[in-house]
């Protein structure tokens, strides 16, 4: 009987630890996300700049 107990007590924390390992994957994955895209945007601004700049009266 206590073997049953105490094996649900290991599975239990195995799989809070899968569980949480899981959360920050996924928290990894979205943090890389934004900063990818961030990169993007700030990369498009600048070129923005450089085409308005390369296109204004002179």
């Amino acid at each position: 009987m206590t073997h049953d107990t105490q094996d649900d007590g290991a599975s239990g924390s195995r799989a809070a630890a899968r569980e949480q390992e899981r959360w920050k994957a996924k928290g990894v994955a979205l943090r890389a996300f934004f900063y990818i895209a961030g990169t993007h945007v700030f990369a498009a601004f600048v070129m923005l700049l450089f085409y308005l700049g390369q296109h204004a009266q002179k």
